[in-house]
């Protein structure tokens, strides 16, 4: 399953309601009920069905406590079957009924008719062809329901993935999703903190100058009162800080990590003007064309990172203003094997997560601390040098 071994990919959501723990055979029966095959047909306006799957493999329909449920964490896979026949092959039989017919005729051309007549034969042999799913086309994607924290880690990037399985979550357990995104994370980390204004009164950062270098971003929505634009000023905060004051950082826990921009960086316009930059190297924001990008009015939408926390490695590549993480590589557990390792993994992406959040927390109240200032201002001439 995918975050059981291999590289972890994921989008996380707050999950509504108290927390669902203990994980018992209800949630399974539930899961059950909806899964694929068994919560409804394909739409016959887009041939797509939608249902949870048992996450070992693509075909795989099994539900059970002593595999879905680890280390309290329930884990599941959506699967999406799309039944669409091949445009190719659909011109195909629509041209051989199409030829047959014209052959009936004096002049050899097929009537208006017929063409008519034609395209609907072969749509209907067509059809008939894909009955038995030859067309089909199955995508798997794994999901993690975090006891401890209430919150789903959804295995996929795709939008119309994830609009899918906010649907089929709510449908099943009667609750809602809501996307933790920059924006979304800096309130709550906030509210916490006894900030809850803060963030709303804190627009986008003129970089370059006293005033905004934006009043929005070309790849935000419609959402005025988003603040998903604090996930990119975050990391133009965090390739300064690394740069300018050392790798290590201490974070509002009180522990160390180890911060590096490795491997990739994208930087985009935010006016949508002046194009997309993607560099891969080692250590990308050493690049002059980086820095470069940045002193245009650029901003860091994506960079990879490698993060050293009470001993621990992690490497991923981090989405700015979604904060999705793809590619993430977990420490291997040692010594041990079965159960125990897939509960020792399963720490591992809870503390993957912990940390990435203190770093972003301690970005936010550096933000909406009275030391911002000063720290603006070095940020600016940083920026403002050859």
């Amino acid at each position: 399953m995918g975050f059981l071994n291999g590289r972890v990919t994921y989008m996380r959501y707050r999950v509504s309601g108290p927390s669902p723990l203990p994980f018992g055979e209800e949630v399974l029966e539930q899961a059950q009920i909806h899964a694929i095959g068994r919560h409804g047909a394909a739409d016959p306006t887009d041939g797509i069905a939608v249902g949870w799957a048992g996450g070992d493999h693509v075909l795989d329909l099994a539900f059970d406590l002593s595999k879905n449920v680890i280390n309290d964490a329930l884990h599941l896979a959506i699967r999406i079957d799309t039944d669409k026949i091949p445009g190719a092959l659909l011109r195909a039989y629509t041209k051989i009924e199409t030829d047959a017919r014209a052959q009936l005729n004096p002049s050899g051309k097929p009537t208006k008719a017929q063409r008519q007549e034609a395209k609907e034969a072969a749509r209907i042999r067509a059809e008939a062809e894909a009955a038995d799913g030859r067309f089909r086309r199955m995508t798997h994607s794994p999901v993690l329901w975090d006891g401890y924290s209430n919150v789903l880690y959804a295995g996929a990037t795709s939008l119309s993935v994830l609009d899918r399985l906010q649907t089929l979550f709510r449908e099943t357990f009667d609750r809602t999703l809501e996307p933790i995104t920059a924006g979304s994370l800096a309130y709550s980390l906030a509210e916490a903190r006894g900030q809850g204004r803060a963030v709303e009164d804190f627009g986008p950062i003129g970089f370059l100058g006293d005033g905004a270098a934006y009043a929005s971003v070309a790849w935000a929505d419609s959402d005025a009162s988003s603040r998903d634009f604090w996930g990119n000023e975050f990391l133009i905060w965090l390739w300064h800080t690394l740069q300018n004051d050392g790798d290590t950082l201490t974070l509002p826990d009180g522990s160390e990590a180890t911060i590096m921009v490795a491997k990739t960086l994208m930087l985009d316009c935010p006016r949508g003007e002046t194009g997309r930059d993607q560099l891969t190297n080692e250590g990308p924001t050493r690049l002059p064309e980086a820095f470069r990008a940045l002193q245009a009015g650029k901003l860091p939408r994506k960079a990879g990172l490698i993060l050293v926390r009470h001993g621990f490695q992690y490497e991923l590549t981090l989405q700015a203003e979604t904060l999705a993480v793809s590619g993430a590589s977990l420490p291997k557990p040692e010594g041990v094997s079965g159960l125990e390792a897939l509960a020792l993994r399963i720490d591992g992406l809870r503390h993957l997560a912990e940390t990435l959040d203190l770093l972003y927390d301690a970005y936010g109240r550096r933000r909406t601390g009275p030391e911002w200032s000063g720290e603006l201002n070095r940020i600016r001439r940083w920026l403002q040098a050859a």
